[in-house]
Formats: C-alpha cells, structure tokens, sequence
C-alpha cells in the first residue's frame, strides 16, 4: 500500500515541478534549438510603421485616477493624428463621465461612451470596439500608468501579418515597505515575464494582462458578458484562429498592488473562478493534434496552472503524511528518513506562509516570508476560485479592490 502511496506522492510531486519550474526549462530549452536550427520568428522594428490607433479605456467609477490616466495617455509618444483615445464610462456615478465630457472639448482625439446603467468591463469593450475605425485596438486599465513609448512597442509587431495580438507587461509598483502580498505578486508577475519571453520565442504567448494589450480590430470576436477574464479568452480565441500572440515587455502598465490582503485574495479568487470558466470555454484548444504548439503551451502554462497545480498540493502533504505513518509494515522504495525529512520540510514552509499570512493581516511586514507566503496563498485562491466557479457565484462585473496608495 505504501507503494503506491508512492507512486501518487511522486506523480503529485512532478505535476507541481513540471507546472513552475518544468515548463519553463523545457521552453527555454526548445527556445534554444530553434536558434540553432536557424527557426525564429521575424523580429518587427520599422519605426516608420505607425498605424492608426484606438486607446480604449473602461472607466466605472474611476474619478480618483481618471485625470492622471487622460494626461499619461496625452502624453505617449505617438503621431497625435494616428491616435484616439475612447473612454467607456458606463454607469458611472462618481463624475468620472462628466470630467471627460468636460475636458474632451479641449482634445478633438478624445472620446467618450458614456451611459446610465453599469453592464462590466467585457460589455464595455464590446460596446467599444463596433464604433473603432482604426486597424488596431489597445485596452487599458484607468488605474495603470503606460510608459512613454508603450505604444510604438506595440504597433511594431503588427507589421508582421501573422500576428494578431500583442500583450503588454504588467508592472506592480512596489515601496520599500511593501506589503508581503505586494512584494510576492512583484516576483510572480516577475517570472510570468520570463516565461511569457520564451513563450513568444516558442509560438505565441498564452493569454495577455488586460492592463494593457492590442488587437486587429477585425479579430475582435464580442465575447461572453459573464465572462471574467476577457483579456484572455480574447485574445486565445485569436490565437486559436491561427495568429500569433506577442508578448512586448517595453510597453508596459504600472499599477499598485492591493490595498490589503483581503482585496488581493478577492481579486485571485476571482481570477481563478475566471480561469476555470475559460477552461471550459476553451476547450478546442485541448486538442493538440490541431494546435500543435498553441495546446502544449495553453496546458502547461495555463491549465495546469489552474486546474493542476493547486489540487495537488494538499495531496503531497497527505500521501507524504500517511507514508510516514506506522500503519504499514511494507518497505518503501526510498528510506523512510527521506519522507520524514520532506514532511518535516513541508511543515516549516506552510507554516512560513501561516505566518506570513497572520503578519500582513496585522500589517507587518517580512520579506523573508512573502516566497511561501504568496505560493501557498496563490494556490488556496485557486482552489476556491473552482469551488466559486462551481457553485456558479460569477458575473461579468467586477467589485472593484481597492489599491495600496502610490
């Protein structure tokens, strides 16, 4: 029996490497043979390819930031005439409408889609999008702020017709003093960067941060208005019709992290609700026969990430505990020193992230914890997020979390 309890704890224990540390090696690896087998893909850099384009940004109740959002979008270095900027206000009652409405007068580029009822963020871009005549379509959030020249490291890429998407980077702006949440969501989306790199390298990124990202506006398909994780099913759903999705870390989004612990773990909560919604949605894209490339990154980047990963965690500490229990006399494979010593290992870092999580909720602050701290808190919101999903608690409009002050 305690052999093939064995069995179960190494298969959980490979699932977990392969899904954080094991796709990553083996993308990097086959990133590298491609190199050498003289198979990369065109790198587009003609700075005279400057396109038509539409800044669109959703903007429910956001008077606190939407004038700083307006002058950092003015102030992006593109051709004034190539460019527009679209605001979507519906159902705003904090002003937010009638500060653009006001100082739209003064920028014949602004725009405005205003309303009186609040439908969510995915209503709103699918609102947006039918009134665009430009080639291409960027969505940005209203509390991020865009580097200078975010928009021209997007544009380029478009000049090669094979790709039909382009996902900014997403950047948190940390303080010294940051919270552990802040500081482990930093080193995260630190790595998703490296691997949404290789991803491109390999094929196409699998998913863009709806912080900031661009599509050819004819690819736009209006999606779903309960869905949760529009800037992913959008742009998969591109991937899917056979274009390739760019990852272009110089144009990037800056934002604060959460405000607190409890509206970052609303925040992955719902993501991950989102994510496994977008599973089941996404279903064709299982079929590796027909999508190659696009199914073994969109499983092992993604998937497993949500669906995977997360289960298998608590499964470890169980087959590990019951392995080292005296229930049964049968030899293991391996000395029983060796599970004792991982159980004990397992311990010490839930117990690290325990204490991590007890700290930031009091508003201490110890780096040295936000490591276990942010995996284990990361992998729980998974879990509940299939647990919301299931019990059909979702809807296409987001409660807004609050964010830490800049």
């Amino acid at each position: 029996m305690k052999n093939l309890l064995e069995l179960f704890l190494g298969v959980s224990i490979f699932l977990v490497l392969y899904t954080y540390l094991g796709y990553g090696i083996i993308a990097w690896g086959l990133v590298k043979i491609r190199k050498v087998l003289g198979k990369t893909f065109p790198i587009m850099n003609d700075p005279s390819y400057l396109p038509s384009v539409t800044l669109v940004v959703p903007a429910y109740n956001e008077i606190s930031c939407v004038e700083s959002k307006l002058f950092n979008s003015l102030s992006l270095d593109y051709p004034a005439k190539k460019i527009e900027f679209l605001f979507v206000t519906e159902g705003s009652t904090d002003g937010t409408t009638e500060y653009i409405e006001s100082i739209k007068k003064q920028y014949p580029n602004v725009h405005l889609i205003g309303g009186t009822e609040r439908r969510g963020k995915i209503e709103a871009m699918n609102m947006a999008v039918p009134t665009i005549t430009t080639p291409i379509v960027i969505f940005t959030d209203a509390n991020t702020t865009l580097n200078k020249l975010a928009i021209k490291n997007i544009v380029r890429h478009f000049k090669d017709e094979k790709v039909g998407a382009v996902a900014g980077e997403k950047r948190i702006q940390l303080n010294d003093s940051e919270a552990a949440a802040g500081a482990g969501e930093g080193l995260y989306w630190k790595y998703e960067s490296f691997l949404k790199k290789l991803d491109t390298e390999l094929y196409s990124v699998v998913g863009a941060a709806g912080e900031l990202f661009a599509v050819r506006t004819p690819l736009f398909q209006q999606v779903e208005k309960d869905t949760l994780l529009d800037d992913f099913v959008i742009s998969l759903r591109i991937a899917a019709d056979g274009y390739r999705v760019i990852y272009e870390p110089e144009a990037y989004a800056i934002e604060r992290p959460s405000f607190s612990i409890k509206d970052e773990m609303k925040r992955k909560i719902r993501i991950a609700a989102g994510g496994f919604q977008a599973i089941n949605r996404l279903q064709m894209l299982l079929n590796v026969f027909k999508y190659g490339w696009l199914s073994f990154q969109y499983v092992s980047h993604r998937a497993m990430r949500w669906a995977v990963a997360p289960f298998c965690l608590p499964l470890i500490y169980l087959f590990n505990f019951l392995i080292v229990l005296p229930w049964d006399s049968s030899v293991t494979l391996l000395p029983n020193y060796f599970y004792i010593a991982l159980l004990i290992a397992q311990t010490i870092f839930y117990i690290m992230a325990l204490l991590g999580f007890q700290l930031e909720d009091r508003q201490i602050r110890v780096k040295l914890l936000f490591v276990p701290f942010y995996f284990s808190f990361m992998n729980w919101c998974a879990i509940k997020g299939y647990f919301r999903y299931k019990n059909g608690l979702t809807s296409g409009i987001w409660e807004k979390v609050k964010r830490a002050d800049g």
